[in-house]
């Protein structure tokens, strides 16, 4: 049987592997855990028998060179979660089969995003807060006045980036007659506009991109500033894709609105970040894909790929060299 060593802690490894799982596991191969979130010499002694490598977001980075020195039969990583480019250097994707588990995170990411969209959409911040005077003016002006366009059925809304996550959000909002102004250089099967055009137009805009190099600081204080005035701004992706100074002090000055479930170069903010307690920004602490449900998905991808290998069959979430550059 092949030996198999998890990387991760107690607490985090079952909140991914179930009972269920682990004895999956254990037919599979012989597994021990480690804890530690470093490379040390117990990390580097368990390695020498290792065959696979299971790891998880809390695992060390590993480097080519020290790594397949330390692990000579290791021919396999299995990591869960999306995000591998970081976390393990290039050559060895080329070197090893190295696999991933995005695929469950990607609806329930979209599903945060919606419920934003929504929130901002119906205008219930403002709602909440007059509602929290001593007055019930609000109900006359609504009855009078009829209120403004305070819904996305047949909006535009912007979306910035159309891969798992930008996929799914748009399935969710087909029921609404949602009219999509997309940007995303990377694919070719959809109508898409340039990003100027999606900025200038977009009362609601929800960043999905993957961080790469072409997509770092995208959203600048330029582009940020050339958005409608009260635009609300939604970011269920990577923190470095808005410039965070940038985006807070429009929104301080009531220029713009956010969402933010991603934040760089700080996660998390200070306690005393002014977005923290502004009007006009929601902030929820990276809990897109938060979700007992989804990592116990993710461990039954991981599983299954794990069984392909070492029965000799193809596996189906391998990350190859030529997909690295268009991943964060």
């Amino acid at each position: 049987m092949p030996n198999l060593l998890v990387s991760s802690n107690r607490r985090l490894f079952e909140s991914f592997f179930t009972a269920a799982h682990q004895e999956r596991l254990s037919r599979i191969g012989r597994w021990s855990r480690l804890a530690s979130r470093k490379i040390d010499r117990a990390t580097r002694i368990a390695l020498r028998e290792a065959d696979a490598l299971i790891t998880t977001w809390d695992s060390p980075q590993f480097y080519p060179d020290e790594l397949l020195e330390w692990a000579p039969r290791l021919r396999m990583i299995a990591h869960c979660g999306g995000a591998v480019k970081n976390r393990f250097a290039r050559p060895l994707f080329e070197r090893l089969v190295i696999n991933n588990a995005a695929s469950p995170m990607a609806r329930h990411v979209a599903e945060l995003a919606v419920t934003f969209l929504l929130y901002y959409a119906r205008d219930v911040d403002n709602y909440r807060e007059l509602l929290r005077r001593p007055s019930n003016a609000i109900y006359e002006e609504m009855h009078i006045s009829g209120g403004g366009v305070q819904t996305v059925l047949g909006q535009e809304v912007g979306l910035i980036g159309y891969g798992r996550i930008g996929r799914a959000i748009a399935e969710l909002l087909v029921p609404f007659g949602v009219r999509l102004l997309v940007y995303d250089p990377y694919v070719t099967d959809i109508e898409k506009m340039p990003l100027e055009e999606v900025l200038a137009r977009s009362r609601y805009l929800i960043v999905a991109a993957a961080l790469n190099e072409d997509t770092r600081g995208m959203l600048n204080r330029k582009r940020l500033a050339s958005m409608p005035r009260g635009a609300v701004l939604i970011n269920v992706a990577r923190g470095a894709l808005v410039d965070l100074d940038a985006l807070t002090a429009l929104v301080l000055k009531g220029r713009l609105r956010c969402a933010l479930d991603v934040t760089d170069p700080q996660e998390p903010l200070p306690a005393k970040h002014p977005l923290r307690r502004a009007r006009g920004a929601i902030l929820t602490p990276h809990v897109g894909a938060i979700s007992a449900g989804v990592r116990h998905e993710i461990a039954s991808i991981v599983l299954d790929d794990l069984e392909r290998f070492f029965a000799g069959r193809p596996v189906e979430n391998r990350v190859t060299t030529d997909m690295l550059d268009r991943m964060t």
